[in-house]
């Protein structure tokens, strides 16, 4: 098992590539700490776990807020004794995101907070408890649109990422001879509960896929082994890194008819 020993802590637990991932990392060997806006959310999740055999814990936070950060990994250390993965993986796409010259100020500040503060106060508090632990890995969920223009407007959620992939390569950088890594997972878009409704209207939605070289957006499972990877021993000598896992819209100029 590759995470065998090992407490991790995911929140966005509750749907998408944080549920997908808390399930992959249990059936990995690790003692998962579930982190979710909703407390029921959460238990579901957990629940599912432990059906499988496995061992989890669920816990409610909301990640702009310092006390729950705070308070979340605390929980993780009290429960299991020690912390040796995080992934930040919990994150906002608000629907009236749109160009610099629309998008209102509170919907900026919404998703700032939540995409971009969120990770920044899930590291403030994680790292004490991975240097208690000798070390560990950062996993932190940016975007594809991190490193390159969105197709269609959304100034607030690429602000937030792209400061995701910067902040992330800093704290990679500062701890690296403490023996913690840090690294930028960046998916392309991911096919779950919020993209469909948000991609409910079909020209909408093929907007997107346009750009997409295998015509089909990510799995939720795909985006977890690729965060199982970097929480895992195997990716050791990784670190700092922009992992994408887009399937290939960053390297197409005209994708393939």
């Amino acid at each position: 098992m590759r995470l065998a020993n090992k407490v991790t802590l995911i929140t966005g637990g509750g749907s998408g590539i944080g549920k997908a991932s808390c399930l992959l990392f249990a059936r990995e060997g690790a003692k998962v700490v579930v982190v979710d806006l909703k407390q029921e959310t959460a238990d579901s999740t957990v629940q599912e776990i432990r059906d499988a055999g496995g061992e989890a814990s669920a816990f409610a936070a909301d990640v702009s807020k310092g006390a729950d950060c705070e308070a979340m990994i605390a929980f993780a250390e009290k429960t299991y004794g020690k912390l040796n993965v995080v992934f930040n993986n919990a994150g906002v796409f608000h629907p009236e995101d749109d160009s610099v010259t629309n998008t209102a100020e509170a919907i900026w500040d919404m998703v700032i907070d939540v995409n971009l503060k969120g990770v920044f106060l899930g590291c403030k508090y994680a790292i004490p408890a991975l240097l208690r632990a000798g070390g560990g890995s950062i996993i932190n969920t940016a975007s594809f649109v991190a490193v390159m223009g969105a197709a269609a407007p959304q100034i607030a959620y690429t602000a937030s990422k792209g400061g995701v992939l910067a902040m992330t390569r800093e704290i990679a950088v500062e701890f690296a001879r403490k023996n913690i890594r840090a690294n930028s997972l960046c998916p392309g878009p991911v096919e779950t509960p919020l993209l469909a409704e948000l991609l409910s209207d079909p020209a909408r939605r093929n907007r997107r896929l346009v750009h997409i070289p295998p015509g089909r957006f990510a799995r939720p499972e795909e985006m977890a082994n690729a965060a199982l990877f970097l929480a895992s021993d195997e990716s050791s000598y990784v670190n700092g890194s922009t992992f994408l896992v887009d399937g290939g819209i960053t390297a197409a100029y005209i994708t393939p008819e």
